[in-house]
């Protein structure tokens, strides 16, 4: 769709497309009222379809314009035309952040990562303040200005996206490299979740790469969930030990040991400016022993059910006393009591026979215990149809649904049952052994393993053709079911033999012809024998007589003798010199000469004396091979070159 000149608002006019995101296409544009130059995000069509997104979008965007702080970039409007959903926001003239480590191919600077690092947490802590969880730090939404000012863009839109029914496991906003485990794994992220992505982006400034890379977006998240990261200081040893620390206590995989607060995290980013090497990151250490505070709680509650025992029965028995006092009204209440006990039961009975309908979840993509959970808090029954192998789905998440959900569509009566099926991971096996079996052989023993089969056939002067001389995959190691195992299967054992021959005085092209006609592979090799004639074989790697397998190489060794060839050296003496003429006392110019000599060899072919001024001296002269050409000046040596007359003939001085 085309844009440009298109007036939004009846303000923003559209000037120039200038880039593209996972959510939005970017326009520079101008607004009208203030004559100033903005940029306009405009929502992909995918996200305008769908009218919850849309409500979060506003109500999100909204609240992210009210944030105010200079590492912020600025929301000045949200609006919509027609099928249009666009954000104004301030331009920034920079690169983002992402471009410039592409760039570096490599480490950044500490210093300058630090610097970055603690104005994205300025950011941050703003945002945290007021309820704003960004959800989507990477680098490629950090723009630093030509100034050096890290600007956070994109605030509160990731939320309405990760929020949004269009999104489903695997079809994340950015990239899953930046992701927290809890995000990952699709649950609760909140202002924590943020500064585990900072710790991510801090690594790749400090390192040139992230701390968990993959084939697959699911591998990735995997990674994020259940491996440990390689310490940044082991891939980068220049790094401090405070800087080291810092970035790997925000990437710990349990909230409670990472920064709890922006705050926290930058007290220690700009401590670690000051003292790159001090002990002051506190390393938080999960106790185990937690769980013993549960008996304590239980005997607390114990104690507050015998009071509350206690009090009831004091209750119970002023109750007794009023109900005897006031007899007629009593009466009354005990009348008011059956009518809502009577109007209960029947509802009650209707909501039976009619249960509400309820908005049922999409749970495909959750791990089993949340896709439960889900299920269960929208008032339905949970029930696991079956498990099985999936290389898609990691093992132990929902891969579908029954009944299935749809966007608009996904009322359902309160208690239906939900039946799900959760993946058992990729199937496992193990390689058999077959090497030694014939070939259809092999292929069964494969197969029946749930494995590929992949044959290479060669010649083997050991192996009987059609069985296996060897196999790619070590016998008796994990694979997964599908994989593909190569094996190699002999052709026979009789490969042709060839009787050597002499090619010994024959011209080269002949001699390759010949060898080649027996089947042999030719290697070329060059000599020089200034006897023999040029063009002509001298040797031969293998010698005339000997029984040989087809398809062996043979190096011959031809004559290739130096020719004798003409060339130019030509010499720019004022630049060679570096000579600037000086001037007498009226202001002439004088310009001094000096004796140029050019030697070839050991042949001097030019011995002239030349204005200092002179631009282009030429001289001709023959040589053949590799010659040494020298210039002299006032018998003071300027210039020497060698160079070779079979690849070039011409040697410039300047």
């Amino acid at each position: 769709m085309n844009l440009e000149g298109k007036l939004l608002g009846n303000r923003y006019e559209i000037i120039e497309k200038i880039g593209n995101g996972g959510m939005a296409t970017v326009y520079k544009a101008i607004d009208q009222v203030l004559k100033r130059n903005v940029a306009v995000k405009i929502l992909r069509d995918e996200f305008t379809t769908d009218e919850e997104f849309i409500k979060r979008f506003e109500v999100e965007a909204q609240s992210a314009a009210r944030l105010t702080h200079a590492n912020i970039v600025s929301i000045f409007d949200v609006g919509v035309e027609g099928n249009l959903y666009y954000i104004v926001m301030e331009l920034i003239q920079g690169k983002t952040l992402k471009e410039i480590i592409l760039k570096e191919k490599g480490p950044l600077p500490w210093k300058w990562s630090i610097n970055v690092a603690i104005q994205i947490a300025s950011a941050l802590e703003m945002a945290h303040r007021n309820n704003i969880v960004h959800r989507d730090i990477k680098p490629h939404n950090i723009i630093i200005t030509e100034d050096g000012v890290a600007k956070v863009t994109d605030f509160g839109i990731a939320k309405a996206v990760s929020n949004s029914t269009i999104t489903a496991f695997g079809t994340t906003i950015g990239s899953v490299h930046y992701f927290s485990p809890e995000h990952a794994r699709g649950g609760f992220t909140d202002a924590k979740s943020d500064l585990y992505s900072l710790g991510v982006v801090m690594y790749e400034m400090v390192t040139g790469r992230v701390p968990f890379d993959a084939d697959t977006p699911v591998s990735v998240a995997l990674k994020h969930m259940q491996e440990e990261p390689e310490a940044p200081i082991e891939i980068n040893p220049n790094l401090p030990t405070a800087v080291n620390k810092i970035i790997m206590k925000a990437l710990q995989k349990e909230t409670t040991l990472r920064y709890q607060t922006a705050t926290e995290m930058l007290g220690d980013l700009k401590k670690a400016l000051k003292n790159p090497e001090g002990d002051f990151v506190e390393e938080i250490e999960y106790d185990p022993t937690a769980s013993t505070q549960v008996i304590n709680t239980n005997q607390y509650r114990s104690s507050n059910q015998a009071d509350k025992k206690n009090r009831n029965a004091k209750k119970e028995g002023k109750f007794k006393t009023f109900i005897k006092n006031h007899k007629a009204l009593s009466l009354f209440i005990g009348l008011v009591l059956l009518f809502v006990l009577s109007l209960g039961g029947t509802l009650f009975a209707l909501n039976i026979t009619n249960p509400p309908e309820v908005e049922m979840p999409n749970v495909v993509g959750l791990s089993k215990e949340e896709a439960k959970q889900e299920v269960e808090n929208a008032k339905l029954v949970f029930e696991v149809e079956k498990e099985e192998y999936n290389k898609e789905v990691p093992e132990g998440f929902v891969i579908s649904q029954d009944p299935t959900y749809m966007e608009r569509f996904n009322k359902v009566k309160q208690g239906s049952t939900v039946k799900v099926v959760i993946s058992q991971g990729q199937e496992k096996t193990t390689v058999p052994k077959v090497v030694g079996m014939e070939r259809e052989e092999a292929i069964k023993a494969l197969e029946e393993a749930k494995l590929k089969v992949e044959i290479v056939e060669e010649t083997s002067k050991k192996v009987q053709e059609g069985y296996v001389i060897s196999q790619d995959t070590d016998p008796n190691t994990e694979a997964f079911a599908g994989d593909v195992v190569k094996i190699h299967v002999s052709t026979g054992t009789g490969i042709k033999q060839v009787d050597m021959i002499s090619v010994i005085g024959k011209a080269e092209a002949e001699a390759k012809k010949t060898l080649e006609r027996l089947g042999l592979k030719v290697n070329i090799a060059y000599d020089e024998d200034s006897s023999k004639d040029n063009g002509i074989v001298l040797k031969q790697s293998i010698e005339a007589g000997k029984t040989i397998d087809e398809g062996t190489t043979v190096t011959i060794t031809v004559n290739k003798k130096d020719e004798m060839k003409t060339g130019t050296v030509s010499v720019n003496l004022k630049s060679l010199l570096n000579y600037t003429p000086s001037k007498d006392e009226e202001g002439n110019e004088v310009i001094e000469k000096g004796k140029v000599k050019i030697v070839v060899g050991n042949d001097t072919i030019y011995n002239e004396e030349k204005a200092k001024t002179t631009t282009n001296i030429t001289q001709s002269f023959s040589a053949k091979g590799s010659v040494e050409i020298k210039v002299y000046v006032d018998d003071i040596l300027k210039g020497k070159k060698e160079i070779n007359m079979n690849s070039t003939t011409t040697c410039t001085f300047e």
